[in-house]
């Protein structure tokens, strides 16, 4: 079954797995790598996982990335190298047929995950990609943000954490920042996954367009647990 025949589910019911990287670079292409992975599940508001782990690059890691990041070649000894955390992240992420991918940005961390998978003999799942960078720009003018950095959405939405260039952390915010987008696809109308899916593809209306209509999804609790071992819009 393709991802484009997956039955339509209401938002709240939706599994959601926000990822975020860290890497040596900005490109596979160019051979960086990466250097720490951070995942959390969500479903209905409700944070059901957490992955995280550092990732062994092989390489020393520029001083430009160790100041972003505070990620030192010391830390990266003793982590596993990639083609050890594929297999655990992939049993993480779950099927493509019950999981959407989420990221900021996601075709860059995409990027990464593709070129690893493909690197290793792992076959990337066809995931439905939700890129928050994309749908905040549908759901929030100029008028409500300056951009659309992942600082400045966690502003706005007032997140719990910080994003600090750590990937758990980030994963964390951009699951707030998630939860503040859905609130807002849902003033438009949009409450299933297809229809935010399809959002993408259509221009932002304005303020005055807005339907009110949508059931807020639940505040997330706590996020203090344990740690676990593609259509886009």
């Amino acid at each position: 079954m393709s991802a484009s025949r997956l039955p339509d589910e209401d938002l709240a019911h939706v599994t959601f797995v926000v990822l975020d990287l860290e890497t040596s670079g900005a490109s596979p292409k160019t051979g960086s790598a990466i250097t720490e992975i951070g995942a959390v599940k969500v479903c209905g508001g409700v944070v059901i996982g957490t992955f995280k782990t550092f990732v062994n690059p092989g390489t020393s890691l520029p001083p430009f990335i160790t100041e972003l990041t505070g990620i030192t070649d010391e830390m990266l000894w003793d982590a596993p190298p990639i083609e050890s955390v594929l297999p655990l992240l992939l049993e993480f992420l779950g099927s493509e047929k019950s999981t959407v991918f989420v990221a900021h940005n996601a075709p860059f961390d995409l990027s990464f995950l593709r070129a690893s998978a493909a690197l290793h003999g792992y076959i990337w799942p066809a995931f439905r990609v939700i890129d928050t960078v994309k749908a905040a720009r549908f759901v929030l003018s100029k008028d409500d943000v300056a951009n659309y950095q992942l600082g400045t959405l966690a502003a706005y939405f007032r997140t719990e954490i910080s994003p600090n260039h750590r990937a758990l952390d980030d994963a964390l915010a951009t699951v707030d920042v998630l939860h503040g987008i859905i609130e807002r696809m849902g003033t438009f109308g949009i409450t299933t996954i297809d229809q935010m899916m399809n959002a993408g593809s259509k221009q932002p209306r304005s303020n005055n367009q807005r339907k009110v209509s949508v059931k807020p999804l639940p505040q997330s609790p706590a996020k203090e647990l344990p740690t676990s071992s593609e259509e886009q819009l």
